[in-house]
């Protein structure tokens, strides 16, 4: 593809917009439903620390602004999706919440700070293998997040507790982060495994949920209509235990056969 600065500013910056309010909607969801059940709490936290590999690598390399400010928001929201299921699943006060998502997001800006200056002295004394690593790192931190998510979703045999815009709005973020690389001058290889992890892997997430959900559904729809019949048998047994329990009444027709046999005087 030729070059084209306009063209990878637009692209970056739409996949910047899609990436900045990607987990909008999951942070949204879980707010409204009170639960992150069916959420991996590790994938939101494995996302967050991936932002800030991403963050220094971006930064470092000078991609373009677009691209640099994705990590930081991307981030700073994961680590807040991340909080929410230790709000509301091990119900955790809400300042206790309020402390560990400052202190994350403190951390997270300090150890980028640090790991910007420092990879930067180690390129000036000809040490180029240290960029990359951030780069690589962060596309491995985000494809293993998923693991928890996808063991999560074998568990429960359907996707549950994702937002289905999230997933949709990450594999926009994706495509058009990596469209912006492409019209660089020079294509950023390892840059691109982040978008190409998360357009697969998320993309395997959605199917899923398309595949698995109405097999659920109808699952739980038999079992309820189970319910009424297993009531019924249960109400019929009981029943009739009842009624072998139940005394005989006692006539006068039937009083004699009941009474003991009488002597006839007979030797």
């Amino acid at each position: 593809m030729p070059t084209n600065v306009l063209a990878e500013n637009i692209f970056g910056t739409i996949g910047t917009i899609l990436w900045s309010g990607q987990i909008i909607p999951q942070i949204y969801k879980s707010y409204r439903e009170k639960t992150t059940a069916g959420l991996s709490g590790l994938l939101m936290l494995l996302w967050a620390v991936s932002g800030a590999f991403l963050g220094v690598y971006t930064i470092v390399r000078n991609i373009n602004i677009p691209l640099i400010v994705q990590p930081q928001v991307f981030g700073a929201l994961a680590a807040l999706s991340w909080v929410q299921t230790l709000y509301y699943d091990p119900k955790r006060s809400l300042w206790v919440c309020s402390l560990i998502f400052l202190t994350f997001v403190v951390v997270f800006a300090a150890f980028e700070a640090g790991m910007v200056y420092a990879t930067r002295a180690a390129i000036e004394a000809g040490n180029q293998h240290v960029l990359p690593f951030f780069g690589g790192f962060s596309a491995v931190l985000i494809a293993v997040a998923l693991i928890p998510q996808y063991i999560e979703i074998y568990r429960l045999k359907e996707v549950r507790g994702i937002s289905l815009l999230f997933m949709a709005l990450d594999i926009g973020g994706g495509i058009f982060s990596l469209l912006s690389l492409v019209f660089k001058p020079e294509f950023d290889g390892v840059a691109s495994l982040s978008y190409i992890g998360v357009i697969v892997l998320d993309g395997i997430i959605v199917i899923l949920q398309f595949i698995l959900n109405p097999r659920a559904q109808r699952r739980r729809e038999r079992e309820d209509a189970m319910i009424p019949e297993i009531t019924e048998h249960q109400n019929h047994d009981l029943t009739l235990g009842h009624q072998d329990k139940m005394p005989v009444l006692v006539t006068d027709s039937n009083r004699d056969d009941l009474s003991p046999v009488r002597s006839t005087g007979r030797s």
